[in-house]
């Protein structure tokens, strides 16, 4: 199952600062967060949405590739050789997402939107 034509659909930056990361990234992008919490910062850049996570458990940004059935790409991936990541979990809005490592220890984020 191809994810190439879903496409890369949202990039998180784990920040210890929640506050100061929306300041900056507003400044960065010339724009407001079109998502504002205490516990998610989101922007939309181009197409891609960028968000900022507090204390996130994954190291670095983590881009996210949406694909049309979420279980199965992760089982997928697993037999390909990654080892499992975050489990897949809803995070609100019907979205789905999980993460796989790759051989390298490269995160790669998986989302399904519902």
């Amino acid at each position: 199952m191809s994810i190439a034509a879903e496409g890369l659909k949202t990039i998180l930056h784990p920040v210890t600062d929640l506050g100061a990361a929306k300041a900056f990234y507003t400044t960065m992008l010339g724009a407001e967060p079109t998502a504002d919490s205490e516990y998610y910062v989101g922007f939309d850049v181009g197409g891609v949405h960028l968000g900022l996570v507090p204390g996130g458990d994954t190291p670095g940004p983590v881009a996210y590739w949406s694909v049309p059935d979420l279980d199965g790409k992760v089982s997928e991936l697993l037999s390909a050789g990654a080892t499992a990541g975050a489990p897949v979990r809803e995070v609100g809005g019907g979205r789905r997402v999980a993460t796989v490592i790759d051989a390298d220890g490269n995160h790669i984020g998986l989302l399904q939107d519902a």
